[in-house]
Formats: structure tokens, sequence, C-alpha cells
């Protein structure tokens, strides 16, 4: 019986025998709560083994396809592999320039993002490319320079002497790693189903929110291409037919979409298409030496394929124009040429480092990077690798065919698929419009915010709306009875500390009611440390200095370090930044995305908020500009003062007042300025209380404390802290 079931499994092709363990794994994770003892392992062994064979077979097909070639007929191949290679980059292109019908009328809004204010790393294509040691760039993994460098050693084995021989130990060196890479496909449903299992489980469904219109877009736009267009196009116009091209490419799509990489598949793909290019070659009637220099296409198509910006990197085009559309930005035909002409030339890199300079074309903010990560992480990169195996794919069996002299146009399926393919797009993206537009599309953004709560300690609390009205000046004396801060904390038990309006998101009313946000839950931690409960009154910024140095108050949450507070306050060190953006309406984005356009402008009006206003500030970058000082920033968003053109603003309150005012966004101007610090305001005259602060403050940097609740208030990430209820606490 074991025999039977033996032979049984090794008559099921490999390909269905790879879904079928991709589908058991995602299937059986789905209901898991955890990864499968010994499953992470197996997973990442199998990747490795994949990626063991890889960078070898790349340089060694390189070399010994292009030194096999004959001088003579160098550049005519080149010359129609360009030709042929256009013209497939051109149909992708057009796809993904057409998807963007299917993006529906949402609104969106996100937290603050390092990413806003992050400058990309330069993209240097000459350093990619060149390897200035080509044992570098093969010990690093760096494909561009070691297909440069394979090319080169490629050419100059096509004149060496002693030719034949290199080429006879080269290709059997070649064929060794095909053999090695053979047996490591062996243990590929193990592998696949490890790997099914882990992403199933690891997947978070919170991190879809927002993205479902991009990925199923992406998804459906990837589907046309791999199974429909592009197989319909190479099976038009060559003698191989629809199923051929499929059955070739299947085993690598589903290997390279269950691992995320067409990297690992390359010698799959080689050897299969050599195959199919083989069989063809036999039935037709040319030389042995043009088949011989047909049959080494691919060892030299496919690797030169990954170093280039086709098949599934040019989905970091979508994502360009789905973040400016989920951010609002104005897209137009000319901003299409833009993209496309200093968008593809960024691609040769990788997409991580090219995303953040394509959304700065469009001015979009660098916080939607973010998505992309998630997005890649979640599906994309997997989608991106499927359509790279079928562009390479169809790009040796067109240029294959080109060099046989065989292409035999089609007429009936050119017709059919001509009035067929480009009406089923269309209708595809309109669908999805349709789709998109039906569903119950609820912004989540102001909930996520308003819903928080504290993460790491939550303290007994008192919270006044105002100061008692007798210690509005002149009770210094009876206040303090010589007493320090720290003395007459702990005798009444309880540190009153102040805090401001609207001071979005350092202290803010959840929709709850309860006083929560980043600087309360840091004051939580000192009460907390010192052994008291709280009492927070809530203050104008003009009440501040008089109910510190009447010692009614003894500490203030947060504001920024200008030459205006640290004259009027004592300020601890500072515990956090932030850096000056604007906020802005989304249609008037591109008129602040740059310093020297704001500076110049005399008919712009900006609004700050007078916590942030500095007499420094509005004469070093507004003078021709009219800046007001205003008492709130929820001023801003009310009619009246609609003439106010942007509001200057430290980016993570910004982005969090967009979380309300989602038709708003930020907009940190290129270059970006040094950032603000945020203080406390503390009694003055108190050395003993700023020393303890001090080092109060730089003991909870340390622990990470401070740290993780900027990534859950500021940034808007998951806890990754347990939290602790205080409640006993008198």
């Amino acid at each position: 019986m074991i025999t039977t079931l033996s032979h049984f499994v090794s008559k099921v092709p490999s390909s269905v025998r790879i879904i079928f363990a991709m589908v058991l794994g995602l299937t059986l994770g789905s209901f898991s709560s955890s990864v499968y003892l010994g499953v992470n392992e197996l997973a990442n062994a199998f990747v490795m083994l994949l990626q063991m064979t890889a960078i070898p077979y790349i340089a060694l097909s390189l070399i010994v396809g292009i030194g096999s070639l004959s001088p003579a007929k160098v550049t005519s191949t080149v010359i129609k592999t360009l030709v042929i290679l256009s013209s497939l980059l051109a149909i992708v292109l057009a796809f993904i320039l057409l998807a963007p019908i299917a993006f529906p009328n949402w609104k969106s809004a996100g937290f603050y993002s390092l990413n806003t204010i992050s400058t990309a790393p330069e993209f240097d294509i000459i350093s990619l490319f060149i390897p200035t040691n080509p044992f570098y760039a093969l010990a690093n993994g760096l494909i561009p320079s070691i297909v440069l460098f394979s090319i080169f050693i490629g050419v100059g084995l096509m004149q060496a002497k002693a030719k034949k021989t290199t080429l006879s130990a080269l290709n059997g060196l070649n064929n060794a790693v095909v053999n090695v890479s053979n047996i490591v496909m062996k243990f590929a449903p193990i592998g696949i189903f490890c790997i099914a299992q882990r992403a199933a489980v690891t997947i978070d469904s919170e991190q879809l929110d927002g993205l479902q219109v991009y990925i199923v877009t992406c998804a459906v736009l990837v589907f046309l291409l791999a199974f429909v267009i592009l197989p319909a196009i190479v099976a038009t116009i060559t003698a191989f037919s629809y199923r051929q091209i499929l059955k070739c490419s299947r085993e690598a799509m589903i290997t390279a979409f269950a691992t995320g990489s067409f990297f690992i598949v390359i010698p799959l793909i080689v050897e299969k298409a050599k195959q199919l290019i083989e069989q063809n070659a036999n039935t037709s009637n040319c030389s042995k030496v043009l088949k011989a220099d047909v049959s080494h296409l691919p060892s030299i198509i496919v690797p030169i394929s990954f170093s280039l910006p086709v098949g599934g990197k040019l989905l970091g085009l979508l994502f360009t124009l789905f973040a400016a559309w989920f951010s609002g930005s104005q897209v137009t035909t000319s901003d299409y040429v833009q993209l496309l002409v200093a968008g593809i030339p960024q691609l040769f890199g990788s997409t991580t480092l090219a995303i953040p300079n394509l959304l700065a074309l469009f001015n979009v903010p660098g916080s939607l990077f973010d998505l992309f990560l998630v997005a890649e992480n979640i599906i994309v990169s997997r989608l991106s690798a499927l359509l790279s195996v079928i562009f390479a794919v169809s790009l040796v069996l067109l240029i294959a065919t080109s060099m046989l002299h065989s292409f035999t146009f089609k007429w009936r399926a050119f017709i059919r698929y001509l009035m067929l393919l480009p009406t089923l797009s269309i209708l595809a993206f309109i669908a999805l419009r349709f789709t998109f537009d039906a569903i119950s599309y609820q912004y989540q953004g102001y909930d996520k915010f308003i819903q928080r709560d504290f993460i790491i300690m939550d303290v007994p609390t008192k919270v006044l709306s105002e100061p008692d009205q007798q210690f509005g000046s002149g009770q210094q004396g009876s206040l303090f009875n010589g007493n320090s801060v720290l003395k007459r904390i702990k005798q009444r038990g309880f540190i009153r500390v102040g805090y401001f309006r609207d001071d979005l998101p350092y202290a803010f009313h959840n929709s709850d009611g309860k006083l929560v946000g980043f600087d309360i839950e840091i004051i939580n931690l000192l009460a907390d440390d010192l052994g008291v409960s709280i009492e927070f009154v809530r203050i104008f910024h003009n009440q501040a200095k008089t109910l510190l140095s009447s010692g009614y108050l003894d500490i203030t949450t947060g504001m920024p370090v200008t030459p205006r507070n640290m004259q009027e306050y004592t300020l601890t060190v500072p515990y956090s930044s932030q850096s000056l953006a604007f906020l802005v309406k989304e249609e008037r984005r591109k008129e602040f995305s740059d310093w020297q356009n704001i500076v110049a402008r005399e008919d712009l009006i900006i609004g700050i908020p007078e916590i942030f206003y500095s007499e420094n500030v509005v004469k070093r970058y507004f003078e021709n500009t009219t800046a007001w000082e205003i008492s709130t920033p929820r001023l801003f968003f009310r009619e009246k003062y609609q003439h106010i053109d942007g509001m200057l603003f430290g980016a993570a309150t910004a982005s969090a007042w967009t979380l309300i005012n989602p038709e708003y966004t930020v907009i940190v101007p290129k270059p970006a300025r040094p950032e603000i610090s945020m203080a406390f305001a503390i009694n003055t005259n108190d050395s003993a209380f700023e020393i303890f602060m001090r080092n109060w403050i730089l003991m909870k940097q340390k622990n990470n404390d401070i740290d993780h609740l900027f990534h859950y208030w500021i940034a808007g990430k998951k806890p990754n802290v347990i939290k602790v209820l205080n409640n006993n606490r008198h």
C-alpha cells in the first residue's frame, strides 16, 4: 500500500504538490494562534537553500551564455532584445496607468510617522551597477553589479583562445549548480507548507485596513497580465501555445508567489524555458549553430531581467499612484509622464529605496511608505514575484522566436484577443471601482485616535477644568512655605499638573471622557515613581507662568523649546522632539512642499499656535509672508479663519489634527529644518526638582518607556508593553 501511495505521489506534477502544500499550510495557519514547532526554522532553511544556488547560477549562466555566442550576432541580438523588451514594458506600463480607474473616493488620514520627515537615500545608479570589487558584490548579493560583471566576463570570453576549454569547465560547474537546485526543489512542498503556515499565522488582519483598495487592484492587475495578457500575446505571435507557456511558468510562479522572491526561482525559469525553446527549435529548419545560440538565451536574458526595472518591480509605480490618490493629491497626465521618466530609473535598485523618492514626486506624505511596507509583507511582494516570472518567460520566448525567424502571426486569435482583452481589462477595473464604492466604507482614523487609553500606567487622577481662582497671583509665599517642590508633593499626596487645551496628541479627552495622551501617561509614570496621585488642571498658555511661579502648579505638560519659552519658563531637559510642518488642505499640498517657495511668497497668511509662536522663527522664515499668532489650533478649521492658508506646527501635533479633520494634510517642506525639542515647564527657582526631572527623564529614555509611549500615542503603533493598573494607590 505504501509503495502504491508513493508511486501515486510521484506521478502527481510537482506544481500540483506545491499548490496543495501551500493551501494546506494557509488553511492550518488560519486556525492556529502560533507557528507550529520547527516550521519557522524549516521555512527559513528552504529559502536559504534556494538562495544558495541563485547567485552562482546567475554568474555562471551569464558567462557561459554570452561567452558561447558568436561575436558577429551580438549586435543584432541586442537590438531585437531591446525592441521586444520595450514593447513588453509598454504593455505592462499601460495597464498600470489604467489601474487607478478602480480607485474610489474615500477619506483618509494617518498617525505621525518618521517617514514623513525622513530623507530618502540618494539613488546612485553608477555605484549600483559598476562593481569596483566583484568579490564584494558576490558576497553581499549586489545583483546589478554581479550581472554587469558577468556580462563583461562573457564578452571577454567570446574571443578568448581557450574559449572551448573554459566554457566546457564552466558549463560543467553550472550543470552541477542546476543539479543542486533540482535537489532543493524536491523539498519544495515541505518548504512551501512551512512558509504558508507561518504567513497565515503572522498576518495581522488590522493591517489590511486602508490597504484593501491597493491590494485588490494589484491582484487583479497581476492576474490579468500573468494569466491573460502576456501569455495571450506570446501565443498569438509565436509557435508556443497558451497551455505550453503556462506549463513552462507554473512551477516557478507558484514557488515565487509562496516565497515572495523572483530571485530564487531564476534557475528554475531558465531550465524550463530552455526545454520549451529546444522543443520548438528542433522543429525548425535553422542551423545547429543558431539553435545552440538560442538555447543559451534563457541563461542570459532571465538573470539580466532581474536587474532591470521590469515585471513585478513596476508595481512600485502603481503604489505611487495609489498613495497619491489615498492622500488626496491631484494626479494629471503630466504627472504620469513625470512618473515614468523619473520613476523607472529609480526601480533599478530595490523598491524599498525607490518608493520614498517616488512618493516625493507627487508631494505625497512620507508616512505612506509605512503602508507600502505593510502591503509588501502581506502579499504584494508575492504578486510582484509572480508577475516577474511570467514577464521573464514571455521575454525569453519572444527573443528566441525572433532569432529563429519563426514568428507565426495567428490572425484569428489576434482578432479575438484584440476585441476581448482590452474590454475585459477595462471592465475589470470599472467593476472594482463600483465594488469599492458599494462597500460601506467608514473612515476610522478619528475613532482609532479618540478611543486610545493608557498602555503602561494608570494612576488615580483628579481633573479640574480650571485653576482655583485664589491662586491667580500673589500666593507664592503661602504655597511654598519654604518647602521644595518634591517635599510639597509628598506632603500633599499628589502632584498638580497643568495641561494645555487642544494639545493633541499630548493631552486630550478620549471617547470615554478620560484625560489621556503622550504627556499625560508620562506624568502617570512620574507620579507612580513619586508614590503619589495626580491632579490635572486645564490651563491656557498665558496662565502657565503665573501658576508655576506661585507654586500652585508643580509642572505643566510639554511645550516647544523656543527662545520665547526658554525666557519665560524653567524647562526640563527635552523628552521628545517634533519637526516643523504645515497643516494645509489636501488640494494645496504642492504650494507648501518647498521652503524656498514659501518664504518667497508675499500673499500667504500663516497661522502659528501661541505655544509654537516665536519671533525668531517669524523673522527667519516669514519676512515676506504674514504670520498670525492664534490662541488654539481649533480656530484654523473654522469658517471665520479660512483666509489663513496654512498653520505652522509640529509634525506630530499636526498629524493628530488630520485624524480629526481628514480633509487636511501634513507637509514637511524640503529641506527639513532642525527639529523642535519638547520639554516640561517646572517651578522656577527649585534646582533640586530640576535635577530630579533631568535624571528621571534620562532614566525613562534609557529604559525605553518614553520610546514605547511615543510609538503608541504619536505614531499610532500597537502597544508592545504590559499595562499596569495602579488603582489602589492613595
